[in-house]
């Protein structure tokens, strides 16, 4: 029982980093596009919002940033949706 705790614990603690990395991703491309300088790929946040849709969609709403384009306005509630179903098998099963 042990392991099924401690493999929990590493894997919410991966899932949390991975969420705070892209919400980091989607404040540092803002900062970096209201200053005109070097920006992070789309296909780069994209690849971060589905392993961290929570911190990507945050980022979208506390930074204000890809609101208005067509593949984050889908794609990252999307991603949410799926990871919460994912998590809702992987829990009732």
């Amino acid at each position: 029982m042990a392991s099924l705790t401690s493999d929990f614990a590493l894997f919410a603690a991966l899932y949390l980093a991975l969420n705070i990395l892209a919400f980091t991703a989607y404040g540092l491309d803002k900062a970096k596009a209201s200053g005109g300088k070097w920006r992070i790929s789309e296909k780069t946040l994209l690849i971060l919002a589905f392993f961290g849709p929570f911190g990507a969609y945050a980022g979208m709403v506390i930074c204000r940033h890809k609101t208005k384009k067509k593949p984050f306005t889908w794609a990252v509630p999307l991603f949410m949706l799926l990871h919460i179903v994912f998590c809702l098998i992987m829990f009732f099963s």
